[in-house]
């Protein structure tokens, strides 16, 4: 008990202290106030973030595999991927066969 007493003594002055040392000093080591500006790459909100997302998204993998494509397929790019598209499935290569994926 004694020893957890003095391990939040010791954090207590460490907080004390930096936050002392930083408005002397002006550090920014604690932030004041929120500084994410709608507009800028990494905000929620922002055209760089949503492009950033949407293009992580756009082609996920199923767990339904086919030994052959179907008849009338074609070959697509999407994102840099070759996809053989068939009818409005699409199909990827995988090892030795070929696994369905949905395109968002």
């Amino acid at each position: 008990m004694k020893t957890m007493l003095r391990i939040l003594v010791i954090a207590g002055c460490v907080l004390t202290t930096s936050i002392a040392v930083d408005e002397l000093f002006d550090t920014g080591f604690v932030v004041a106030d929120a500084e994410a500006r709608i507009g800028r790459p990494m905000t929620p909100i922002s055209v760089a973030g949503v492009a950033r997302r949407t293009t992580r998204r756009v082609i996920r993998r199923s767990t339904i595999y086919a030994a052959t494509l179907p008849r009338g397929c074609s070959t697509v790019v999407i994102e840099g991927m070759a996809l053989h598209q068939c009818g409005r499935n699409y199909y990827q290569p995988y090892k030795n066969q070929y696994v369905i994926v949905y395109v968002d």
